[in-house]
């Protein structure tokens, strides 16, 4: 009988044993995760479940019992060490699994600080999984001192919540600007201010020297030689690509694990989805760290892997959420040459133009134009920037 076994229990795997069931596969599955709890989303981690305002059960993307319910073999707290794509098994803890195809939904591991620095001290977090937050979730208290490294959207979010719950907030970022490698200098300066309003110390073209403290971090000394006293640091220096098992099976990486764009990696049955996968995208390759594409990219394996011999086409979406702004993306401003702003008030959306096509958009509290500007984004339609810089303009017109 055909048995399909999925490693890794995030948001990928998840979405590829669901829609391998609801789409009529009737072998067998395995979803085999490392984490001691079943699936669930990781966006409310550095928000609203930090906060406090959401319960675990509520993180969980479907009841425990729906796998069972759906002859789903969820294996929690499993780790694996070994593929052998050419015998098709799988080690997992004292088990070998024989798969007739398998999906690597691996995700992603962040980039921690070097022990030489202080990285392993007691009190330095990082912020991915239940258990990381879990961890750092009782320091969350009104008057602790908290050094963020880090001024992408990872480490902005967690300094939202810091500060909205009474914490002293030094945000350092080594790069020109907060959120340079993501998005124009427009929406940092947006969110500088945010954050500025919010009395969060952000510096910019600084790094960290080190950490300082005996066993547990009690202090830091900055690039620019000025030193603080902190209770715990928060790491947001990016993400990269788990990869691990992949390499160790012989599998081709390029920027993650390479797929076709049917999701088909370099090993017969083998597949990938979601962040740890890069595919075919426009005349490169991509890979993209988000929950749509998680899900939509694992739905298409799925698919593929029931004989749909579909093409995944993204059309990539993120999402932030900082004290009252969520700020909405469509769209990829790689290669941009222009930004439009335009300003309605308390919403506000950056337009990423490279020459007359339009490329992203960054909305801040405006589901208007995130919408809209998606929706045009996908049509290929590349409205004037002056109609979108002009916020009497009707932006729905657009769409006609």
């Amino acid at each position: 009988m055909d048995h399909v076994v999925v490693i890794g229990a995030g948001q990928a795997g998840a979405s590829c044993v669901a829609k391998l069931r609801n789409g009529g596969f009737e072998g067998d599955i395995t979803l085999i995760g490392a984490e001691p709890v079943p699936p669930y989303q990781r966006p409310p981690l550095s928000k609203a479940y930090l906060m406090g305002d959401m319960p675990l059960e509520r993180l969980f993307l479907r009841p425990e019992a729906f796998y069972a319910d759906q002859r789903i073999d969820l294996r929690l707290g499993a780790e694996v060490s070994a593929i052998d794509t050419e015998a098709r098994t799988v080690t997992a803890g004292d088990d070998a699994l024989t798969y007739s195809d398998l999906v690597l939904a691996t995700g992603s591991v962040p980039r921690r600080l070097p022990a030489a620095i202080g990285g392993d001290f007691d009190g330095v977090f990082v912020v991915r999984d239940l258990g990381d937050v879990d961890a750092m979730s009782p320091r969350f208290v009104e008057g602790a001192r908290v050094l963020i490294v880090g001024g992408g959207y990872i480490g902005l979010e967690a300094a939202s919540v810091a500060s909205k719950l009474g914490l002293k907030v030094v945000l350092v970022e080594m790069a020109e600007r907060i959120l340079q490698r993501v998005a124009a200098p427009e929406t940092s300066d947006f969110f500088r201010a945010l954050h500025a309003s919010h009395g969060v110390d952000i510096r910019e073209g600084v790094g960290l020297d080190h950490l300082t403290g005996e066993g547990a971090v009690s202090g830091a000394v900055l690039s620019d030689g000025s030193a603080l006293e902190v209770d715990f640091v928060i790491v947001g220096v990016g993400i990269a690509p788990g990869t691990a098992l992949a390499e160790a099976a012989g599998i081709t990486i390029d920027n993650g694990i390479a797929t076709d764009a049917q999701g088909r990696t370099s090993a017969p049955h083998v597949w990938a989805a979601g962040d740890c996968a890069s595919f075919p995208y426009r005349d490169g390759r991509i890979r993209l760290e988000s929950v749509p594409n998680a899900i939509d990219q694992a739905e298409c394996v799925a698919e593929n892997i029931m004989g749909a011999q579909r093409d995944y086409v993204a059309r990539p979406w993120f999402w932030s959420d900082q004290y009252d702004v969520k700020l909405q993306i469509a769209g990829l401003n790689t290669g941009y040459t222009d930004v439009v702003s335009r300003d309605g008030g308390a919403a506000k959306s950056f337009w990423y133009y490279k020459d007359d096509t339009l490329l992203a958009v960054d909305a801040a509290n405006d589901p208007r134009g995130y919408m809209i500007g998606k929706r045009l984004i996908e049509a290929g339609k590349s409205p004037p920037p002056s109609v979108i810089a002009d916020p009497a303009s009707d932006l729905k017109a657009l769409l006609k």
